[in-house]
């Protein structure tokens, strides 16, 4: 079962039949692109700012409608994108620094053989000259996650008594996180971004999806019981969604 349906990266660059329009909402002009062949209408916002899906039938009058019948929504994320107090897109170089649980992790980069170690907070670099930082840097940090995860896993299956089930990182542009009785439990391994009470709510979540595959009472009653400030923790990761960081 998936925990969250959001759109929370950055995707590849619009196709190019992608249309530019514009449109008044409560009294600002809003720039916005639309896709048509989608399933359903659909509104994502992002660094691109608002894009809109729709399907080839549907009327232009309809889409702009429905815009507008979620206009507020829109314009508060487009201030929240605009406000934003620290850029998403992270050069890594030497002294860099990347939001790491709790803390920052400081990027060195050293002379090496595209390799990568922690000590301690601090994330070494070991780079031939013409190595992709960026890519050594996410291999690094899903280590650090699978690590983190896999200790948290642990931690809330036995407070019901369960064994761990296999436990594999998610790089899902939707979903923080999913559980299947066959494959086990995956996890976005970007909450390592995020502060690790957000992480354990994520967990959390999907650990009551081993004895519950829904979302009824008895699933939130078994989320309550081993992370009771879920509803806060949930509040949260939706507001920090549009804030991590893009290596």
């Amino acid at each position: 079962m998936f925990l969250e349906q959001l759109k929370l990266f950055r995707l590849p660059s619009p196709p190019p039949e992608t249309k530019a329009r514009h449109l008044l909402i409560g009294g600002r002009i809003i720039d916005y692109r639309l896709k048509s062949g989608a399933r359903r209408l659909t509104m994502t916002i992002d660094e691109r700012g608002l894009r809109i899906g729709a399907p080839r039938r549907i009327a232009l009058t309809e889409i702009e409608a429905f815009v507008q019948g979620h206009g507020e929504w829109v314009l508060k994320k487009l201030d929240e994108l605009a406000h934003a107090s620290r850029p998403r897109h992270l050069t890594i170089k030497d002294g860099a620094r990347l939001p790491l649980l709790d803390t920052e992790a400081e990027v060195r980069v050293l002379p090496g053989a595209n390799r990568v170690r922690w000590v301690a907070d601090i994330l070494v670099l070991e780079a031939r000259p013409e190595a992709d930082l960026s890519r050594l840097a996410t291999r690094a940090l899903q280590k650090r996650a699978l690590a983190h995860f896999a200790g948290r896993l642990a931690h809330f299956t036995g407070q019901l008594d369960l064994a761990p089930p296999k436990l594999a990182l998610s790089s899902a542009h939707t979903r923080w996180g999913s559980c299947s009785k066959h494959s086990g439990i995956r996890v976005n391994w970007r909450l390592i971004h995020l502060p690790a009470h957000l992480g354990d709510y994520v967990v959390a979540h999907e650990v009551a999806h081993l004895l519950e595959m829904n979302h009824s009472q008895r699933f939130w009653s078994v989320v309550s019981s081993l992370y009771p400030d879920w509803k806060a923790a949930r509040s949260e990761l939706k507001q920090r969604a549009t804030a991590l960081p893009i290596l």
